[in-house]
């Protein structure tokens, strides 16, 4: 497949075939797993503030849902097919067996620009979005979550559509709720964090410790932010960050070499995760091209923005003292690059278990919604530091006793549980 016609549900077949044939996967198998069980694509008619009607494309996706209610985000973005839909469908399936919660996979989107809309007109998409699902999705069915560009008031919008329809209150319909709303403590920080349990526990198998390392992000959203915090916490460096900016259309790298300053940073960010660029030159940080931060020389690369950045157009950029990649966005590595990178022996943290913190987030922000009882927030991330560690070491050590690569294994244990779970249901 190359790059240059990227399409990331060919990209996630491709992977869970390479699975399906490790595990010898019998053919009605593979061909149920490889394909979404069900679709759903409509249009949401929208008053707009001018006056006019404005008609946009949504879509939910529910890939499988064997092991539980699908789950998985609601994306808002200008440039969102179904075709990453459906990938991120099935790249939910794995991340939620993966971390062995009992959920399935799903994902949804909607083609638009929240850039260029008003709150209004974004909460006339969100209610639009669930009048047109409210018999496909539910608390015991497919619970939706934020993604790209949405946030906690798009799900609350979404949330009370839901409720006056149904004439209940149904707070575990949704999950990335405001905390006070029924949204659970951490779930904020969970993603980013996760990303670094994983990586954390990386470095201690190979015998580094956090302090003498340093980092490269791409990306400065949730997910990022929240990852760089924590990778200072536990004494890693972060030396350049990477993001898009809206007014000039494309992505810059900032550098520093004396540390990224987090906090400083969220002081010219605007609520998409994007830098000023004059304001970040001012305090210090020399103004690269975007795609520089791939070529910093750092033990740690973490991808945190979109699918598709690692590509075999670039993955000879990586400098050779690259240790890990620790994957915070969704397949942001294609197969020819993987390739590369499995041939160079960087460690991967792959994407699916790297950034499976956010759904274990929802999972127990769903679990409490349904209760009614709310944890603290340290319990809430000392549950989730415990279901990280312990998915990456089943990982790790299917890695190890096999001599897979980390991908690999991570794929056999997740395809292998979702394959057993539709077996002992009697789907094939």
């Amino acid at each position: 497949m190359s790059d240059k016609a990227f399409n990331p549900f060919v990209m996630a077949q491709m992977q869970f075939d390479k699975a399906a044939e490790f595990l010898n996967l019998d053919e009605g198998t593979r061909e149920l797993l490889r394909n979404p069980m069900r679709e759903y694509h409509f249009s949401i008619p929208v008053h707009m503030d001018d006056g006019k009607i404005k008609i946009f494309r949504g879509f939910r996706v529910q890939h499988n849902d064997s092991r539980g209610p699908g789950k998985g985000g609601i994306r808002f973005h200008p440039q969102e097919t179904v075709d990453t839909v459906r990938a991120l469908s099935m790249w939910m399936t794995w991340k939620c067996s993966v971390v062995d919660i009992p959920l399935g996979g799903s994902k949804g989107g909607v083609i638009c620009d929240p850039h260029n809309l008003s709150a209004r007109e974004q909460e006339q998409i969100c209610r639009g979005w669930i009048r047109q699902l409210a018999r496909n999705v539910g608390p015991n069915t497919d619970v939706p979550a934020p993604d790209v560009m949405t946030n906690a008031q798009h799900m609350l919008w979404m949330l009370d559509e839901y409720e006056t329809i149904y004439g209940e209150k149904m707070p575990g319909l949704i999950t990335g709720k405001p905390v006070g709303m029924g949204g659970s403590l951490g779930r904020t920080e969970a993603t980013g964090y996760g990303v670094i349990y994983t990586l954390r526990e990386a470095l201690r198998d190979m015998g580094i410790k956090p302090d003498q390392t340093t980092a490269s992000v791409q990306g400065f959203g949730n997910v990022a932010q929240y990852a760089i915090r924590l990778y200072q916490q536990i004494g890693g460096k972060v030396t350049c960050v990477s993001c898009w900016d809206q007014n000039d259309q494309k992505s810059y790298s900032f550098k520093k070499s004396s540390g990224v300053d987090p906090n400083a940073l969220l002081t010219i960010t605007d609520r998409f995760g994007g830098i000023e660029k004059t304001k970040a030159s001012d305090m210090g940080y020399e103004i690269l091209p975007g795609e520089a931060w791939i070529e910093q020389d750092v033990d740690i690369l973490i991808p945190s923005a979109i699918e598709n950045q690692i590509t075999g157009d670039n993955v000879n950029k990586i400098h050779k003292n690259v240790k890990i990649i620790a994957e915070g966005a969704n397949g942001p590595t294609t197969p020819e690059a993987d390739k590369v990178i499995h041939e160079r022996g960087i460690f991967v943290i792959p994407d699916f278990l790297a950034n499976a913190g956010g759904v274990t987030c929802s999972y127990f922000e769903q679990v409490q919604s349904n209760m009614n009882y709310f944890w603290e927030k340290d319990e809430v991330l000392g549950k989730l530091d415990v279901k990280m560690t312990a998915a990456f070491h089943a990982v790790k050590d299917l890695a190890d006793k096999r001599k897979l690569y980390m991908r690999d294994a991570a794929y056999l244990v997740a395809v292998s549980r979702v394959a057993q779970a539709c077996k002992d249901r009697g789907w094939v």
